[in-house]
């Protein structure tokens, strides 16, 4: 049994995330966290809300509401929507936490104290329409690099580099859009990522090697480039202050850092959250610091890899303590409405609450990791999705599930039908469930999520197969015991359907082992014997038919779908 932890990159703050963001970080960590459950290791998920910057403050102020007030509402309604897509966080903390507070001054004058930081005179973009410095995010303009005309002044979402605002062509505040801005001198604290760029680049060597080709190749563009020294303060209110013990002067000014500094040291500090929860019984600490037993798993998309993959790992090594740094990057690209990009700010593309307002849960995370963005950006379709629930999860699965178990209980009652001994078919189906779980085992500890779910589908498929090859429904006209053992084969698939898939559809798995009351049903996992012999469920267990599984879409519920949220891109 292995320590793994996993984080996913923290959803921001300021609205409820789109199906793009769900499946770029949150719901494949989540598979791959119920996984690991499953085989016995000891797993850690933690993820949390991040709170600071100038949106959480604007959306406040549109709302009327203090910026705490508006936080915390905009946790438990983003909580609330994680908590209908079955994801299993150990804990969903907040980056506006003591503890968080608490560790980022801690890294500061570490960082400090290690010779990493400096105190800056900068020239900063500062907006009298708004009256206030505007933070980079709040500059807009078009990118220098590529033309894009909606760039922001921290980074381009278009191709990704990392900017300044003065970097930006035809700058304009993002608040007021007015185009008079100044730029006026303060002070500021920079982080030295100049002087940690060795050390990243041997850390990078030795880490990125078994990453997605993706994530090593956007690291290890930023290092091509040279790491800059990055100011980690700004002039908000509501942020991580300034600690006044080692810098009195901005701290007097009311400096906060950086969310981008602050919130990565979050997945840390929402570990002492839940580790506070039950001190008796968590160790924060174990998982992050001289944490050597530890497999550190991080999800993202690609537009959060430059920090993650290079950022935090400077700061952290400038801390120069053991703190505990990610081991394996998983990175995905877009997933993009009808071609066109989902957005948050934009309101395109189907958002997590509205996904399951029209249908549950297990339809979209099916859909979403059978199609997750690995090697390339996919498209999301209603008329692909519609295609894929109704083939995968309606026929292929649900279908088998409700014909076996109404069949069955139709010709020999509620319990599990005896029948003859397993024959030359159920040993040729034993070995064909025990190459494709080894497959589907192998992809899911390789963290390719579509190879996994290909191999997740030909399982089901497999059960098809055999019941079409026996026909149960012509047997039992014949041979009432041959058709018993072929629905009590099936049955035993259905429960190795209902452990197996628990990653993927968890409320559709409960349901499926539901149906049968076995006395002592732990099973965690089954084994290679286990999906070989197919006898997990014995003669004689009493079962129910449960309600359909999956039902189909049909036309009606796409032209429906189409009209609410748009059919292609505009």
């Amino acid at each position: 049994m292995a320590r793994h932890l996993i984080t996913s990159a923290l959803p921001y703050i300021n609205g409820i995330k789109h199906l793009g963001n769900m499946v770029g970080s949150m719901l494949p960590a989540d598979v791959y966290s119920r996984y690991l459950r499953q085989r016995g290791h000891d797993v850690l998920y933690i993820c949390a809300t991040d709170e600071h910057g100038t949106p959480a403050e604007l959306a406040a102020k549109e709302q009327g509401l203090p910026v705490a007030e508006f936080c915390g509402k905009a946790h438990d309604a983003q909580k609330a929507v994680y908590d209908g897509f079955g994801l299993a966080f150990d804990h969903f903390g907040r980056s506006s936490s003591a503890q968080n507070a608490e560790l980022t001054q801690h890294f500061a004058r570490k960082l400090n104290e290690n010779g990493f930081i400096e105190e800056r005179a900068i020239r900063q973009v500062y907006s009298p329409a708004d009256g206030r410095f505007l933070p980079d995010r709040y500059v807009e303009g078009t990118c220098p690099h590529c033309g894009y005309d909606k760039a922001r002044g921290d980074q381009c979402e278009n191709c990704t580099r990392v900017l300044d605002p003065t970097d930006l062509i035809n700058p304009r505040s993002a608040i007021s859009g007015s185009m008079d801005l100044e730029v006026r001198e303060t002070k500021h604290l920079f982080l030295l990522q100049s002087k940690l760029q060795v050390e990243v680049e041997e850390w990078i060597a030795r880490t990125a090697g078994e990453w997605p080709q993706l994530a090593s190749s956007i690291a290890r563009k930023w290092l091509t480039e040279g790491l800059h020294d990055r100011a980690i303060t700004r002039d908000l209110d509501w942020g991580v202050p300034v600690p006044a013990d080692t810098w009195p002067e901005l701290a007097a000014e009311g400096k906060v850092f950086y969310v981008w500094f602050d919130a990565p040291i979050e997945y840390i500090g929402s570990t002492k959250e839940w580790s506070d929860q039950n001190p008796a019984d968590r160790d924060w600490k174990s998982w992050w610091y001289k944490a050597d037993d530890v497999r550190y798993t991080q999800f993202m998309a690609k537009d959060n890899v430059p920090f993650h993959s290079v950022m935090f790992p400077a700061t952290e090594m400038g801390v120069r303590e053991p703190w505990k740094k990610v081991d394996y990057l998983k990175s995905f690209n877009w997933l993009t409405y009808y071609g066109g990009k989902f957005s948050t700010s934009q309101k395109r593309g189907i958002f997590t609450d509205a996904a399951l307002e029209i249908l549950p849960a297990d339809y979209w995370r099916y859909f979403l990791i059978a199609n997750a963005p690995e090697s390339d950006d996919s498209s999301f379709t209603w008329e692909h999705f519609a295609a894929t629930v109704n083939k995968d999860l309606a026929d292929t699965l649900g279908n088998f599930v409700n014909r076996v178990l109404s069949f069955s209980r139709k010709r020999f009652g509620d319990d599990v039908p005896a029948g003859k001994e397993a024959g030359e078919a159920e040993a040729k189906l034993g070995t064909e469930i025990a190459g494709l779980l080894a497959e589907y085992e192998a992809q899911m500890e390789a963290l390719q999520f579509r190879k996994a779910a290909s191999a997740l589908r030909a399982l089901w498929s497999a059960g098809n197969s055999y019941l079409e090859e026996k026909a149960p429904w012509l047997e039992i006209k014949t041979d009432p015991e041959a058709a018993a053992l072929t629905l009590r084969t099936a049955m035993n698939l259905i429960h190795l359907y209902a452990v197996v898939s628990e990653p993927f559809i968890p409320a559709s798995s409960k349901a499926m082992r539901g149906a049968f009351a076995l006395a002592d049903d732990t099973a965690t996992w089954v084994t290679a014997e286990q999906a070989k012999s197919l006898d997990t469920v014995p003669a004689g267990t009493a079962f129910t038919v449960p309600p359909v599984l999956f039902a189909k879409i049909t036309e009606e519920d796409l032209e429906s779908y189409r009209e609410r949220f748009g059919g292609a891109a505009e």
